[in-house]
């Protein structure tokens, strides 16, 4: 099995990873105009396991603030959240999945009414590194409350973006 393949590698320290903006538009169609754009950065987490000599799972910290809106409204949005990105030796290529606790500064929209400030944003995405220090990378992302609110509609997004990779 593949976990117990897996060895946890040295500790590594706190290391700033990347930097970068994203945009996100409607995951569904027909009655949703929401769209997204964010400032977001990475660190890379201590925590990393090696799998056999090619694949690597390294944990990491987002943070990112932006806005989020429809046609008549807006609001600020920040997450703050752990990711796990996978990687293998020489490709340009990694996929990286996460969950971070998200405030909306704006719950009542015309179409859409998402309860409470507090929503959880989860993604999963691919990541292409161009060149040593530019990425781009898509990701399908889901924000909702987790139902702690009667009004849990979720919002789903495709989002695109680029960073600098330090």
């Amino acid at each position: 099995m593949l976990a117990t393949a897996a060895c946890a590698s040295g500790a590594e320290g706190l290391r700033f990873e990347s930097a970068g903006a994203r945009a996100g538009i409607p995951a569904t169609l027909g009655g949703s105009d929401f769209h997204q754009a964010e400032a977001f950065a990475n660190w890379n987490l201590p925590w990393g396991w090696d799998f056999g000599t090619d694949w690597r799972l390294q944990s990491r910290l987002d943070l990112s603030a932006g806005w989020v809106g429809d046609s008549d409204h807006d609001a600020a949005v920040f997450t703050f959240g752990p990711s796990l990105v996978l990687s293998r030796e020489r490709s340009p290529v990694s996929l990286d999945v996460g969950l971070s606790p998200t405030y909306i500064t704006h719950q009542d929209f015309e179409d859409k009414k998402f309860g409470i400030p507090l929503q959880f944003t989860s993604h999963i995405g691919l990541n292409v590194d161009v060149w040593s220090h530019l990425r781009v990378g898509y990701r399908y992302q889901h924000m909702s409350n987790a139902g702690f609110s009667k009004y849990n509609p979720g919002l789903n997004l495709h989002m695109f973006g680029v960073s600098y990779v330090f």
